[in-house]
């Protein structure tokens, strides 16, 4: 088997590898081998070990550089790389961004555009978002900011359940400013949308395996259509 090598990154004139030396790109005269199942073999010659990994039919990866002599294992370095590439990428599918969300409301709001606003704000805390209450006020509002403050505490009230009031309202500006946090955390909420998708699909497949099974029902219990019958032959005397 010919030794497999890895490509390098050059950078202005120089060779700058991203990845871990392997194979006939280490250059140290021992090392200290680990085997396929993680057994330690101890320190052999360059050698030996380059001999192993042909004989293996795998690749010698050296996994700890900076050790003395540094630690190469034997493995399928592909295959690693890409296992480490869907480690990677499912960890990030996991990872939890926290995102603040801002609604923004006027003081004398109408209550067909409060709900609507309400609703949003439930949604967000649902999703493990933050959100940042914005009151707008205008003109002679500006002197009747109890108007703004009881409206934010109504709207604390309504999403209790879901959230809490993580910065109380305060006044910038023209503007009254309140932060309502999430009581479950980012991971939570998405491992339960998660769930949630799963289990609609999973309906959605039952649905449609019970009409397959109706219309398979339907089928058998259909009377097959039958031929009329042919009349029975009459035997005639022949005459003599």
């Amino acid at each position: 088997m010919a030794v497999r090598q890895t490509a390098a990154w050059c950078y202005r004139g120089g060779s700058i590898s991203a990845e871990p030396r392997i194979n006939d790109r280490i250059r140290v005269p021992e090392v200290r081998l680990v085997g396929p199942s993680g057994e330690q073999v101890g320190i052999v010659p360059l050698a030996k070990a380059l001999e192993l990994a042909q004989e293996y039919d795998l690749d010698l990866v050296e996994v700890a550089a900076t050790a003395r002599p540094p630690v190469c294992k034997l493995m399928d370095y592909g295959k690693f790389k890409y296992e480490s590439a869907m480690k990677a990428r499912e960890a990030r599918k996991n990872q939890a961004h926290t995102v603040i969300k801002e609604m923004k409301l006027r003081p004398k709001i109408d209550p067909h555009d409060y709900d609507t606003k309400k609703g949003h704000v439930v949604r967000f805390l649902k999703q493990g978002d933050k959100v940042k209450i914005t009151i707008m006020f205008r003109g002679r509002e500006q002197s009747r900011p109890e108007l703004g403050f009881r409206l934010l505490q109504r709207l604390a009230s309504d999403v209790e359940e879901l959230g809490f009031i993580e910065s109380n309202p305060k006044q910038d500006g023209r503007n009254m400013i309140m932060v309502l946090g999430p009581h479950k955390k980012k991971t939570e909420a998405m491992a339960e949308a998660r769930e949630a998708q799963a289990a609609r699909k999973a309906e959605r497949q039952g649905y449609a395996h019970d009409d397959d099974a109706e219309v398979a029902d339907e089928a058998v219990e259909a009377p097959a259509e039958t031929s009329p019958e042919a009349p029975a032959p009459t035997d005639t005397p022949s005459e003599a």
